[in-house]
């Protein structure tokens, strides 16, 4: 299959899809400017843990690139500053950070060179790499997953997790694909996902585009499905994992563990170990609280289509916490980490 990268780095530009488009039409942007793209992430046009990290990457890119003197230190100023405006767009996925951080640490070790232009090649190098190294972590890890499936499986996935959330192939959509290219004959479920509808939009849009036999539900169906013995596994993506196992997820994926749990459907979960974050605990946890008209309206960018009263008050958490008693396994790319998760996740973070 074809990798589409929703994000990248052409020439001195960043282009990306507009995910909130989808599945209407596809509406690609550039820009020279890395103020842009933390607007573009901020607003998810640019969505899911490792293609915002992806994203950020190339933010640095572009201060890099566009940056007119020929000073080390000014140079560096300039990385800072971007780093730290990318850095304040979405608080709870770790890949930003991570990515940020890794493109700095670079920039860094190569003022020792005592040229602008050594550490611009320095950044651009690294953001080109954190995109390369996506695609092909997300291909590992979907052979590693595919092996969890069985020809004609049912699997149920939660908001998305494919192309369109990665530097290109997909996390646990990743899986679904690998399976489907073994030739195992499955059928996904994708939820809805509320209030943005990125399994409605994004997921779908991504399956049919591969001829995968996809069924739509809303996010309240879950339970009903697998009372009736209609869903075979749960996988779905993380946008940070702890050490404990505890991970934040799309809000709405805590609810599918415990059913899945319940009715013993068995919960994986598939993300980059660049997802797991081994410095903070469950309590440091910032969950992001978004614009509250995500949930009163439709979610379509070309107009303002209420489905409630316009002033009722709202909760709207981006993400919700899953513990680690109702998590199966959590696959990476370095392979399956198991229960107790604590000792799995440091001993792959080690490997």
């Amino acid at each position: 299959m074809e990798v589409l990268k929703p994000v990248d780095l052409v020439g001195d530009k960043v282009v990306w899809l507009d995910t909130r488009y989808i599945p209407w039409k596809e509406v690609w942007k550039e820009t020279t400017d890395y103020k842009e793209v933390a607007r573009a992430i901020k607003d998810m046009e640019v969505r899911g843990a490792p293609a915002i990290g992806v994203a950020a990457a190339f933010g640095m890119a572009l201060a890099a690139l566009h940056y007119e003197g020929e000073d080390v230190e000014g140079l560096l100023r300039r990385l800072r500053e971007a780093k730290e405006v990318l850095a304040n767009t979405r608080p709870t996925a770790v890949n930003l950070f991570w990515a940020l951080e890794r493109v700095m640490k670079r920039a860094e070790e190569a003022t020792r060179s005592g040229s602008a232009e050594a550490v611009r090649e320095a950044v651009v190098e690294e953001a080109r790499k954190i995109q390369q190294e996506d695609i092909e972590s997300n291909v590992k890890m979907g052979k590693i997953g595919a092996k969890l499936i069985e020809d004609g499986d049912v699997v149920l996935t939660h908001c998305n997790t494919g192309s369109l959330a990665t530097a290109g192939y997909g996390t646990a959509l990743g899986v679904i694909r690998a399976a489907w290219e073994e030739g195992k004959r499955i059928e996904v479920i994708a939820t809805e996902t509320r209030p943005l509808d990125q399994g409605a939009r994004l997921t779908v849009w991504e399956l049919k585009r591969d001829g995968i036999p996809v069924k739509l539900i809303a996010d309240t169906m879950v339970g009903y499905l697998m009372s009736k013995g209609k869903v075979d596994k749960v996988f779905l993506g993380a946008d940070r994992i702890l050490l404990s196992g505890h991970f934040a997820n799309k809000i709405g994926t805590y609810q599918i563990a415990v059913l899945a749990k319940h009715h013993g459907v068995p919960f994986y979960v598939v993300a980059p170990t660049s997802t797991v974050d081994p410095k903070i605990t469950l309590d440091e946890l910032v969950i992001e609280e978004r614009d509250p008209d995500e949930v009163r309206r439709c979610p379509y960018p070309f107009e303002k289509v209420y489905v409630t009263v316009r002033d009722v008050e709202v909760y709207n958490p981006a993400f919700d916490v899953t513990p680690p008693e109702l998590v199966t396994a959590i696959i990476t790319e370095r392979g399956i980490a198991y229960p107790p998760f604590y000792v799995s996740l440091k001993k792959l973070l080690e490997g």
